[in-house]
């Protein structure tokens, strides 16, 4: 599967290592009658990166950017190249590659030559091949070709060709406008007039001429301070109908989208549909705003304000997956185009369509182009929903081609729409396309079925080998964007940490996913869910939940793990792991009830616990848990810390107050004692509690054990965390107000595992709505408490939980407001519970803690406080980095006070 609607099962996959090996697969699967399809990042979204036969994919090896002429303005690329890092290699000469898809961060510069990419700035800077100057292209069987201007290395056959219709390619793709893509769009480089460009007119060829194994592309002036104009409009029609207007003012972009795409309109102008226009510099800048007639505008120049607002469109590929009540919308009209000038009545006409045929979307796109994406909530199971799809596709061609569009405007056809070109192209064109492929691939090996004799566009649909049940809908949402293949480091995002160590598609999100899909479907992976394939997989999967907020549909591993790892062992044996560490909670509770807690500790320092990492140290428990502490605090009757008198809430019996106060706060907080704030870091709770009862507010804590079940959900034992769960809501009873969790991994379980496991249990989510971080519990409940100011360099870790299920903004103010200065490591510390100390793991967690967190520290200034609020990242800090101790910032500021 790439990122499309399809599915098709090749025979295996080939990762060359050169263009030696290329041409060698190649010959081989010629001499076999094996296809081939060479494949990118497989971000396509219209099936032309699945295949039958072998696949090639480019990424793992042939990734290189060999070589930057500065003064030429050109570089030298391998296929498999990411556009991110040829952009990042080259930006400090001042240049950038034109066309940026909003896959920027993974597709690479193959697949973008194969589906002649576009992106924003084409309104500028043209497509894909308007900036490629050479290619080096293997042709099925083996022969290599080095195309640029002129017949000089083009296949024989191919001038002649072009030469016996000439009258076809002027009159027959004549009026074609900058994004007609569809088809082989750039066949008319060919004539005489137009430079005889052979490297031109195979940008776009959907892998089904030849595999490029290198290119030569042109590169861009970056302007040096762009700036950003939003215009708000009426509507959706307004804004297309003014964005061709903008076009004499020469803008880099003009991207439109409607509020139905836009959830929180947050910084954008009034209007209910905007355009984003980047201008060189501010005094183009504001020549457009004079020259607009929008309803009202922000001209943005702050990099970061821009860079937020880009956000939205370039998560738009995602977001567009989801209808505002949740139902899912999927590709296959991904990006029509039409005479920029007619867009405004095209969008009118396509809406009226959707209407007519009871389906919805939510168009936004390349305005200033007339290139529109859309996502449509398309039924693609039952046979009556996959008949509407055709026949809608039908009439969505008829309605293109009567603007004088393309089918495509820079995502290729792929098995969407070659079966509809005809509707676009005269016979004669179409003919012209066959026998263009014929002289590249006379045997008919290079990706068959796309573009040329084309499958028809309702087979091989992905959702059709899938069982109907909960899970298999989850599974399917992967719409395989791609965006948990990125491997840029840096900012808050989190996913997806074990791809980064591995660069293995199968440690994706997305492969993972993709495996599961495969697994249900039961065809190539025949062990169901005992199957070791899945299994493998998954076992490098940490858990961290980055994917839940990171990827743009919310795909869950973590969760899809949960319930693999359940059924999996089910009336099995489990690994000694998930026994000890699954069940730690119980163990911990068992050995300080036998006040064991000494000698635990000293039998860890020397003996290994079985079924556990040898290179890692179990962290040692702390002599007093917390609610011991608190109960002697109690009984002690002695002044809570901070100036403030302890105090004794009104609470369910459940739970033990404090001391008896002179003065009553308005709000009691519950603080919940988990397992690590209880049993490993005690101080926490210490701290908070010093700081809560400084804040004016109230502290009680559960009377009896508790447990959020998370250690049990991570290893897959549903059942054992369903009941640990029900004991818990008995336990706690009913909770008088805010129940702070000091560890983001419990708040995480308890906000959206406990609902999960429990979902008829009303306790279950009355727990989980007052569930509340450290900051959250300050900021809500005690806004006109004044921190202490610490006045110092920060550096630490985020928790993934934190960052993917609780959000970190309050943290983030209330740092400031505490005088702490820096950013904490985005990604994940590789920790990750139980995952750092289950054997066969360690190497992936230190290689995820060396992607930021590690380098952080080591750069950090003397004096830098160490933060982090989850046990799992301070200890992973303990354990790698010399001479750090990280702290809760609960600890921080207790100190301070």
């Amino acid at each position: 599967m790439d990122a499309s609607n399809y599915r098709r099962v090749p025979v295996g996959v080939v990762a060359p290592r050169d263009a030696d090996d290329v041409a060698a697969a190649l010959a081989l699967c010629a001499e076999a009658g094996v296809p081939v399809v060479p494949r990118g990042g497989g971000t396509s979204i219209a099936g032309q990166a699945t295949g039958t036969g072998v696949v090639l994919d480019l990424t793992r090896h042939m990734d290189a950017l060999l070589a930057v002429d500065p003064a030429a303005r050109t570089a030298v690329v391998q296929p498999g190249l990411v556009l991110d890092r040829l952009r990042d290699a080259v930006r400090p000469h001042g240049l950038t590659f034109g066309p940026d898809p909003s896959t920027h961060s993974r597709c690479t510069l193959g697949g973008m030559i194969g589906n002649n990419a576009c992106g924003a700035h084409s309104v500028a800077w043209g497509t894909t091949a308007d900036n490629v100057a050479e290619l080096a292209v293997t042709a099925y069987g083996g022969t290599a070709h080095r195309l640029a201007r002129g017949w000089a290395g083009a296949p024989a056959g191919l001038r002649e060709l072009v030469e016996g219709n000439l009258a076809v390619l002027r009159t027959g793709m004549s009026g074609g406008f900058s994004r007609r893509i569809s088809g082989y769009g750039g066949l008319d480089a060919l004539l005489p007039e137009r430079g005889a460009d052979p490297a031109r007119a195979f940008c776009g060829s959907e892998g089904t001429l030849g595999v490029v194994t290198e290119a030569v592309v042109r590169l861009v002036e970056l302007p040096a301070a762009p700036v950003l104009v939003v215009l708000g409009y009426a509507d959706e029609g307004a804004a297309a109908d003014a964005a061709a207007g903008l076009l004499p003012h020469r803008p880099l972009t003009v991207e439109g989208m409607a509020e139905d795409l836009v959830r929180s309109p947050a910084g954008l102008p009034r209007g209910g549909a905007w355009l984003f226009v980047e201008m060189p510099d501010e005094g183009a800048a504001r020549d457009l705003l004079r020259g607009a007639d929008a309803l009202d505008a922000a001209l943005v120049t702050d990099p970061a304000a821009q860079r937020a607002l880009w956000r939205l469109r370039e998560d738009a590929a995602g977001t567009a997956t989801r209808m505002p009540d949740g139902t899912m919308a999927w590709p296959g009209w991904e990006d029509c185009a039409v005479p920029p000038a007619r867009l405004g009545g095209y969008l009118r006409e396509f809406r009226a369509l959707l209407a007519a045929h009871g389906l919805r979307g939510t168009p936004y796109g390349h305005f200033g182009e007339g290139c529109v994406h859309v996502r449509i909530d398309f039924d693609l199971v039952t046979r009556e929903g996959v008949a509407r799809f055709r026949t809608f596709s039908e009439e969505l061609a008829d309605l293109v081609a009567a603007h004088g569009g393309s089918l495509s405007g820079e995502h290729g056809d792929g098995q969407a729409r070659a079966e509809l070109l005809g509707r676009m192209y005269g016979p004669e064109v179409i003919a012209l396309f066959a026998a263009y492929k014929d002289v590249w691939d006379p045997a008919g090996g290079m990706n068959p079925g796309i573009l040329v004799r084309p499958a028809r566009l309702d087979e091989n649909l992905r959702f059709a080998v899938l069982p109907r049940t909960p899970f298999a809908g989850e599974v399917a949402t992967c719409v395989g964007v791609a965006k948990c293949r990125s491997t840029e480091t840096g900012g808050a995002g989190v996913m997806c940490p074990s791809y980064r160590a591995t660069g293995e598609e199968r440690h994706s999100t997305r492969g993972r996913a993709r495996l599961l899909h495969e697994m249900l479907a039961g065809e190539t992976i025949t062990g169901g869910w005992r199957s070791p394939e899945v299994a493998e997989a998954l076992d490098l999967c940490l858990g961290c939940k980055g994917c839940r907020s990171d990827c743009p549909v919310g795909v869950d591993v973590a969760a899809y793990k949960a319930e693999f790892l359940h059924r999996h062992w089910a009336g099995r044996l489990r690994p000694v792991s998930h026994y000890v560490l699954g069940g730690l909670p119980g163990w911990l509770r068992l050995i300080t009830a036998l006040r064991a807690t000494r000698a635990v500790n000293a039998a860890a320092r020397r003996i290994p616990l079985p079924g556990l990492a040898r290179e890692r140290a179990l962290p040692p428990l702390a002599p007093v848990p917390f609610t011991r502490w608190w109960r002697g605090r109690g009984r002690a009757g002695g002044p809570a810390v901070g100036g403030a008198p302890a105090v004794a809430p009104a609470v369910a019996p459940a739970v033990t107050p404090a001391v008896t106060p002179a003065v009553t706060p308005a709000v009691t907080v519950t603080l919940w004692p988990d397992t690590f704030s209880e049993y490993l870091a005690p101080e926490a709770g210490r701290a908070a509690v010093r700081v809560l009862e400084a804040a004016g507010l109230a502290v009680a804590v559960p009377a009896r054990p508790v447990c959020c079940g998370l250690t049990y959900v991570s290893t897959g034992r549903l059942d054992r965390a369903r009941t640990v769960l029900r004991r818990t809501l008995d336990a706690v009873g009913e909770v008088p107000g805010p129940v702070l969790v000091l560890e983001p991994s419990c708040a995480a379980a308890l906000r959206t595992d406990l609902p999960a496991l429990l979902p008829d249990d009303p306790r279950a989510h009355r727990l989980a709505a007052a569930v509340r971080t450290f900051a959250e519990t300050l900021e809500e409940y005690a806004p006109h408490w004044t921190p202490p100011r610490l006045d110092r360099p920060v550096a630490g870790q985020t928790h993934c939980h934190q960052h993917a299920v609780l959000g970190d903004a309050a943290d983030r103010r209330l740092r400031e407001r505490a005088g702490l200065s820096g950013e904490l490591s985005g990604g994940c510390c590789g920790l990750a519970g139980n995952f750092g100390f289950e054997p066969g793991h360690h190497a992936v967690s230190v290689a995820c803690a060396e992607e930021q967190l590690l380098p952080s520290l080591r750069a950090a200034a003397p004096g830098t406080a160490v933060l982090a609020d989850g046990f799992s990242c301070r200890t992973q800090i303990a354990q790698l980095s010399e001479g750090h101790r990280a702290r809760h910032l609960a600890e921080l500021l207790a100190e301070a006070l």
